[in-house]
């Protein structure tokens, strides 16, 4: 196919810069490429793809012309582009929480509904990091049978709050007080049960993300989904125990078959483990410490963990403009 014209908004972000890598990976097909990011950081250049650019406002001539974008901003700046993007006539991929539950605009992860796709919409949402892992490995369960409550908690990396968090944990682990203070309370040698505002019933914005993305992506809009998230001293790689109950005991062994070379999924096997540094820098979502509950044969435990910046982020989005084009079956 013909080469398309990209932009990302958000170039100088650690997900854009994520997704110049994973453009870059998977040879996607680029021709122009553009890149955007806030007035703090027009006029900078940047290497990307092999090329030197200087990053631009993400003005009505920077979608001039524009196949594709990709959008790595705040939901209110995503907000602000959309009219700018259709205006032009190119498909938004956006990965902010801005449109994720419009009814109107797909909410995608490949592996589990790409069939959202179908009639090429010119906008798509990309879900939030916790909850792409989640469904990928939901969409495998329910196979097995109904499912009928799904608790969760998450342990994610301080690099899901960007760069100045990363900096933040640095500083605090060397014993120095970070410049600024990004969280509430010191999240070296610490966690935080706490990731994004507290809403007045007491659950966090995270929360209920994880709860009514997973019903959207999965077509299952009176899913039983409760969650604790928590900020955790790691800089790369988003945690969850999973505990899921089925309208019936389930298999062991049919949970592993279902799971066990799955599209994007990496069963581990005791004695080994799923952590963070294993997920670090690839697109796999690792599983393991699968077990049934002792006292209910119907609630399969297990721990599950993936790049938050890449499958979380960059790469779920890359493999949307992939679909949407139909680079891969």
């Amino acid at each position: 196919m013909a080469d398309l014209n990209v932009g990302v908004v958000g170039a100088s972000g650690m997900v854009g810069q994520e997704i110049l890598v994973v453009l870059g990976e998977r040879s996607f097909p680029v021709g122009e490429l553009r890149l955007a990011a806030s007035h703090r950081s027009a006029g900078d250049r940047a290497l990307a793809l092999g090329r030197r650019l200087t990053l631009t406002e993400p003005d009505e001539a920077f979608f001039q012309g524009l196949d594709l974008v990709f959008s790595a901003v705040s939901a209110d700046v995503a907000r602000r582009l959309l009219p700018l993007a259709r205006a032009a006539g190119s498909v938004m991929i956006d990965k902010s929480n801005a449109f994720r539950l419009d009814p109107d605009v797909p909410l995608v992860v490949p592996e589990v509904n790409r069939a959202a796709l179908a009639g090429q919409p010119r906008l798509i949402a990309s879900p939030n990091c916790s909850t792409i892992p989640l469904v990928m490995v939901l969409d495998r369960l329910r196979q097995l049978g109904a499912i009928r409550q799904v608790e969760v908690s998450t342990y994610q990396a301080v690099s899901g709050t960007g760069r100045e968090a990363v900096s933040a944990l640095t500083a605090e682990i060397a014993g120095q007080r970070p410049d600024p203070e990004v969280y509430p309370k010191p999240i070296g040698f610490n966690v935080m049960p706490l990731v994004d505002q507290l809403s007045a019933d007491g659950h966090s914005l995270e929360e209920d993300k994880l709860r009514l993305e997973s019903r959207k992506v999965l077509g299952e809009p009176t899913l039983r989904l409760s969650s604790t998230a928590v900020r955790v001293p790691v800089y790369r790689g988003h945690s969850e125990a999973v505990t899921v109950t089925f309208a019936q005991p389930i298999d062991l062994g049919e949970v592993r078959a279902r799971l066990d070379g799955a599209p994007g999924l990496k069963l581990v096997e005791p004695p080994d483990l799923p952590t963070p540094l294993d997920a670090d820098g690839n697109d796999l979502v690792w599983v393991g410490r699968l077990r049934l509950d002792r006292d209910d044969p119907s609630r399969l435990l297990l721990f599950l963990v993936t790049d938050n910046l890449r499958k979380g982020a960059a790469t779920n989005a890359v493999q949307i403009a992939e679909a949407l084009w139909g680079l891969h079956p």
